[in-house]
């Protein structure tokens, strides 16, 4: 067998087998630790996101529904973001009942066909079908600053143009920029667990643009007002009541406007005189994502600066975010890398996300205190690391800890794929 299908129950004959490979003892128990990592961080998806067979079968059973298969369980949108509302439907699927997300798309919205066409993804929107119809009459959409919200009345459905309708598999409860606004008493009175927030917050966005690169599409508007944030699942049994408050607990990020890109190499340009600005002119520029990702960090950490201050001045300086945590100093060094005048010295969204995993879940700087940074070192400490962290979740589902969630899957897919050829490279970058 492979180590892959190897369990506490396999046969002893077959355990045999495999202990006399070359490679020795050492080598299964290590191959077996990421097999199990690769199972368990499958499994934690399923429990977040939802198993992609029922979904597929969902968007089956929604072919061709309207207004008329939905149940409008809210007249006013939960959730405005920058380019649609939201409003909360609810549909029966099997016998269980469900809450999907009806996004009704404002005028300026023009990500649509885009959206259709992309593969899944934890981070990304799911459409889970398309139809246009007029409003239902009990929903409200929101109107301009003095303005009266309002519904359509009959006389005006009859004459008024029908609307594109997008039903969603996950209910958003806030855009990134509510939580910014919502959230600066939160980063003065706990600044490390805001922090860290950020830190899981960004990683989740790096991944989902990496993902959006693959397929060559781009994020619409990477602005706060059009990142979704959506409530993880309620641990099972007596885990809710120890559910922390919205303000607290990590959400799943999402991406939910996009556009179609051009297949085009990195910029290299070394000219300390290129305006930063040009890439976010630019849609297309593989650059512009980088350095939207660095100005959000601002953002996030309640830094108060302008596009014209981060992009656009001649200055070498950026704006100074305080030491407020053990993250403070990585977060700067990341917004400094992303924001480089010289594009061939910023970093890359993978090397982002390879740092903000460094960031959270380590090697720290204090590691080389008294040892030389060499391969072998970093590799021993992912091989403890691994298997500390299996003891941690094996712990925990005998004990306390509650069922693993959104950070610990986040974990879980660190450990599966880091090599200390990465981390060398990333601590590089990081601790400069």
């Amino acid at each position: 067998p492979s180590l892959a299908e190897l369990t506490f129950r396999t046969a002893d004959g077959e355990l045999g087998q495999v202990l006399r490979s070359p490679a020795g003892p050492g080598a299964v128990v290590l191959g077996c630790q990421a097999a199990s990592l690769a199972r368990l961080s499958a499994r934690m998806e399923q429990e977040l996101v939802g198993l992609e067979e029922q979904l597929q079968l969902l968007q089956a059973e929604l072919v061709g529904k309207r207004w008329g298969a939905l149940r409008v369980l809210e007249r006013e949108p939960c959730c405005e973001s920058g380019d649609a509302w939201y409003f909360r439907v609810g549909i029966t699927f099997g016998h269980s009942p469900l809450v999907l997300a009806a996004k009704v798309p404002k005028p300026s919205c023009s990500s649509l066909g885009v959206q259709s066409s992309l593969g899944p993804h934890c981070t990304i929107q799911r459409l889970m079908c398309r139809f246009t119809d007029h409003l239902p009459r009990e929903l409200q959409l929101p109107a301009h600053p003095g303005e009266q919200s309002h519904s359509p009345s009959r006389e005006e459905q009859a004459t008024h143009p029908v609307l594109q309708v997008l039903i969603c598999a996950e209910v958003p409860y806030q855009t990134l920029a509510g939580f910014v606004k919502g959230s600066q008493e939160l980063h003065r009175a706990s600044p490390g667990h805001y922090e860290r927030l950020v830190c899981l917050l960004l990683l989740q966005l790096c991944q989902g643009l990496e993902h959006l690169r693959g397929q060559h599409v781009g994020q619409g508007d990477l602005s706060p007002e059009n990142l979704l944030l959506v409530q993880c699942p309620c641990p099972p049994g007596g885990q809710q009541g120890k559910k922390e408050p919205l303000g607290l607990s990590l959400p799943r990020l999402l991406i939910s406007s996009f556009f179609r890109t051009k297949e085009k190499p990195r910029p290299c340009s070394t000219s300390q005189e290129q305006d930063w600005s040009e890439g976010l002119a630019a849609p297309t520029s593989p650059a512009a994502e980088e350095q939207k990702l660095g100005r959000l960090i601002y953002q996030l950490l309640h830094v108060d600066v302008s596009l014209e201050d981060t992009l656009g001045s001649r200055s070498s300086r950026l704006p100074e975010i305080p030491s407020l945590s053990i993250y403070s100093a990585g977060l700067r060094r990341l917004a400094t890398l992303l924001l480089h005048r010289d594009p061939s010295r910023r970093v890359s969204l993978e090397q982002a996300r390879s740092i903000l995993q460094v960031l959270l879940w380590g090697p720290r700087q204090e590691l080389f205190a008294r040892s030389r940074k060499t391969l072998p070192l970093l590799q021993s400490w992912v091989e403890v690391k691994r298997a500390l962290l299996l003891l941690s979740f094996a712990e925990n589902s005998v004990g306390t800890g509650g069922t693993p969630g959104l950070e610990e899957w986040l974990c879980c897919q660190y450990f599966q794929e880091v090599t200390e050829h990465t981390l060398y490279q990333t601590t590089q970058a990081l601790y400069a």
